[in-house]
């Protein structure tokens, strides 16, 4: 049995009990970038790690600072020692703003399954389990959030959300309400497909569509709260910023794996354009009439030059496509350092000992999706991931910063 959260709204509480009875096996990763968030960082630990305490899958919380400067990464850094070593931190070098970090924090994951967040505890942690189940039971590639109850200001959030959505949904063609809620599920292997730069955060279904179908694609609603601490990074500006960005994603949605048939289409139709005009002038260059201060000539010769253009920008495109493709791995950001704290394990829950998989997907030594939504674990034998036989978890700890006492960790330059 799945839970569901679709209109009218059901008891939260029950459908996560559901949800968490029975959950198939996986690894479930759940990343939070933040940023000068340190009155929530603390709380947000906490407030995941009460949400998956009794989760009966192992898990681990990647937390990003992007580069903050109020003691957010101090504070996360001491939330994660009080913790445990499921709870790592990523401190970025600078600001790279909320794509990028949600890139760092992906790359990090290592579970099959990724769960995103905002890390103003806006989002609500307890939804996990139940976008996590929906992704598994129903074989999807992205669960959504829907938050149908926004607590935000109406006339700087909650109305430039709607018409961006609703703009976004007719260029996109696909069905999501909300595309600005950052909790959402994804089976890693599709999610690792893609490459997150700019601003583009926002679109991660549209890219995910460049690699999947739409059909395997879903949202929920969830909940959302007021905002009870810090201030919000964002504003009505972003709007602009949204336009300037579908325009690229709407762009590699029909063109991304051939440009040149962008490019190429306009070359034609100029080149064609410019073939009639200069064909008719010289008719009448034959016919003894002089066309040396026709307007007509200049805008011949002009499209003939910008057919060319977009022709051999066409070919380039092509070319710069492939060098895309061939270093797509290549990162938007500069880790200065990851915490870990202990030297067990970094995942909270016990691993079941289940026959080895192989690759969701083909492969050695991950997960194995099976009939009915089931997932095989590798063998517990085997090291976890990110770690060698030989090798122990540290804490890449700053020399400004002493950890308690009580949790002593060691040092690496």
């Amino acid at each position: 049995m799945k839970p569901e959260l679709d209109e009218p709204l059901i008891d939260y509480d029950a459908a996560v009990a559901v949800a968490v009875a029975g959950m198939p096996a996986h690894r479930l990763s759940v990343v939070v970038p933040m940023y000068n968030e340190i009155d929530n960082a603390a709380p947000m630990v906490a407030a995941v790690q009460a949400a998956l305490d009794t989760y009966p899958q192992p898990w681990e919380l990647i937390v990003v600072d992007d580069g903050s400067r109020d003691g957010t990464g101090v504070a996360l850094r001491n939330a994660a020692i009080a913790t445990g070593p499921h709870v790592r931190v990523l401190l970025l070098a600078r600001n790279f703003r909320q794509t990028a970090a949600m890139q760092a924090g992906i790359d990090a994951a290592q579970g099959d399954v990724i769960v995103t967040l905002d890390g103003d505890l806006q989002n609500d942690p307890r939804d996990i389990p139940v976008l996590v189940r929906r992704l598994l039971d129903d074989d999807l590639d992205i669960v959504a959030g829907w938050r149908r109850k926004r607590q935000d200001d109406l006339l700087l959030r909650k109305l430039p959300s709607k018409i961006a959505n609703k703009l976004i949904r007719d260029i996109t063609e696909l069905p999501f309400r909300d595309l600005g809620c950052s909790l959402k599920a994804f089976r890693a292997s599709v999610l690792h497909q893609v490459r997150l730069y700019g601003e583009m955060h926002r679109f991660i279904p549209a890219w995910l569509s460049t690699v999947t179908s739409p059909a395997r694609m879903a949202e929920m609603p969830v909940r959302h709260h007021a905002r009870t601490a810090g201030a919000s990074k964002y504003g009505i500006s972003r709007t602009f910023r949204v336009l300037v960005d579908l325009l690229a994603v709407s762009f590699f949605q029909r063109f991304a794996a051939r440009p040149g048939h962008f490019f190429g289409v306009l070359g034609l139709i100029c080149g064609g354009l410019s073939l009639a005009i200069m064909s008719y002038l010289g008719v009448l260059k034959l016919m003894g009439q002089d066309i040396g201060t026709r307007p007509l000539l200049t805008l011949g010769m002009l499209l003939g030059m910008g057919g060319l253009q977009f022709l051999t920008t066409g070919v380039l495109a092509e070319l710069l496509i492939r060098i895309y493709y061939g270093g797509r791995y290549a990162q938007p950001y500069h880790l200065r350092q990851e915490v870990r704290t202990g030297s067990g394990p970094t995942w909270a829950g016990a691993v079941p000992d289940i026959a080895p998989g192989g690759v969701m997907g083909g492969g050695a030594g991950q997960i194995q999706a099976q009939p009915g939504g089931a997932l095989h674990l590798p063998p517990v034998s085997q090291p976890p991931f990110g770690q060698s036989p030989s090798s122990h978890p540290q804490v890449t700890a700053s020399p400004v910063v002493q950890p308690p006492a009580a949790a002593p960790v060691k040092s690496t330059p």
